[in-house]
């Protein structure tokens, strides 16, 4: 079939093939003014407030510092997406801790990269050993173990990171790239505010800006690619200033009495992720300054973790009960070990849980409703205003929001009225193994 008529009829992930192109940094510049408070969609606000289950955590909103996006997508005739957003407490002045959604960010540009170096064999399946060169940096040995899910590669650590929310899975991948490359990658992809700047380890500021040295190898064992041990030799500026938590915080195994400091902490507003959401999953319709150099099969494989469970997955690390299918399913499923997937829902995500903050950013596309939208919320449950001492409301308030949520938008959106219904079957079908 040709390519325009594929993409008319599958138009929903038609993915430009970009993984020639040159990798150009922006130069560093100063970070523009942090965008200031969003107004309040009437239509979301209503929806929120006409629920019974959501109306104790809306009431009390900014208490529990909720943002959440919620985008309406219409087709045209041709089936192109057009996308209406809705916002509700919508803040990037209102700091959140991002935890794992930087995962998303991270895990596409360790593709580009690899595309961006043009090396002869290199690929995600690739396998490396990692070297160390700083405080607080550990290696990973060369290993060529039977089993091709345990081999170090970033396709494997991307899977990890996108299935289970591996920490240290993000943390290698921070290293490949680099803090100062990662973070001018992603301003001249339009994110200018954004700081990923720390691995998931008790590393200070200063270690943070020093990576580690790896070495590629081909299947045989031999050197491909090696890469040197590379500094961020400047700091970088934190877009929101000070930024301070809570009423206390725990180290040490002793109760600190003063506030929690977030200010070097990695900062991802919740416009940002949601948009480099969109610009994966619909990489057609951002505009070509917000697309990422991928392949078409980049593309896939990203979108394919993005949507399958630890078990669906059927990679050898997660078959055990503890990684049951809602696992990394916040919206919709609310992680309850005992939710039954909907085999006609398809969720496309990334979570972040820390801090007493919970956060899932997702596109839902079902089958059987002819029904998609996209949908974005954080929450704070920390009642009692101590960081790190581990009470945090997770299960009896914020997950249960989250659940809610998800279903009172996806009722919403299975009776909403649709001029053009959306042809998901590209969604379904062209996902394969990859």
């Amino acid at each position: 079939m040709p390519t325009a008529l594929r993409a008319q009829i599958l138009g929903l992930f038609l993915l430009p093939s970009l993984a020639l192109l040159a990798w150009l940094p922006a130069a560093p510049v100063s970070p523009p003014a942090v965008r200031p408070p969003a107004a309040d969609s009437p239509l979301l606000d209503s929806l929120l407030r006409s629920d019974p289950a959501l109306a104790p955590v809306i009431k009390r909103a900014a208490d529990y510092e909720v943002q959440i996006i919620y985008t309406q997508i219409n087709r045209d005739a041709q089936n192109r997406p057009h996308f209406t957003q809705h916002n509700f407490h919508l803040n990037a002045r209102q700091y959140f801790n991002p935890a794992s959604l930087v995962k998303l960010p991270v895990a596409a540009l360790a593709l580009e990269k690899l595309n961006q170096l043009q090396q002869p064999g290199l690929t995600r399946n690739s396998p490396f050993s990692i070297g160390t060169a700083f405080r607080c940096q550990t290696p990973v040995p060369y290993a060529a173990p039977a089993d091709s899910d345990q081999l170090n590669t970033v396709g494997n650590y991307i899977k990890r990171m996108l299935l289970v929310s591996d920490n240290g899975a993000y943390n290698r991948l921070y290293e490949f790239l680099g803090q100062r490359p990662l973070n001018e990658r992603l301003w001249s992809l339009g994110y200018p505010d954004v700081r990923i700047v720390r691995r998931f380890a008790p590393c200070d500021t200063a270690a943070n800006r020093y990576t580690n040295p790896f070495t590629f190898y081909a299947s045989g064992g031999q050197p491909i690619y090696q890469q040197p041990a590379a500094v961020n030799s400047r700091a970088l500026s934190f877009p929101l200033g000070r930024i301070t938590k809570g009423r206390a915080y725990q180290a040490g195994g002793r109760i600190i009495q003063e506030p929690y400091d977030f200010t070097t902490a990695n900062y991802l507003p919740l416009q940002s992720i949601t948009d480099i959401l969109k610009a994966i999953l619909f990489p057609n319709d951002v505009t070509a300054g917000q697309q990422f150099r991928l392949a078409i099969t980049d593309y896939a494989f990203l979108r394919q973790y993005l949507h399958l469970t630890p078990h669906a997955s059927k990679f050898s690390f997660y078959r055990s009960s503890r990684f049951y299918d809602a696992y990394k399913k916040y919206l919709y499923y609310g992680r309850s070990a005992d939710a039954s997937v909907q085999p006609s829902l398809h969720i496309y995500n990334v979570v972040g849980m820390s801090h007493g903050y919970l956060a899932d950013v997702a596109y839902f596309a079902d089958s059987a409703q002819q029904s998609e939208f996209m949908l974005s919320a954080v929450i704070y449950v920390n009642k009692d205003g101590i960081l790190n001492d581990g009470a945090y409301e997770y299960t009896s308030v914020g997950l249960p929001f989250l659940g809610q949520l998800g279903k009172r938008l996806y009722q919403y959106e299975a009776s909403r009225p649709r001029a053009v219904k959306p042809h998901l079957e590209s969604l379904f079908t062209a996902e394969g193994r990859q």
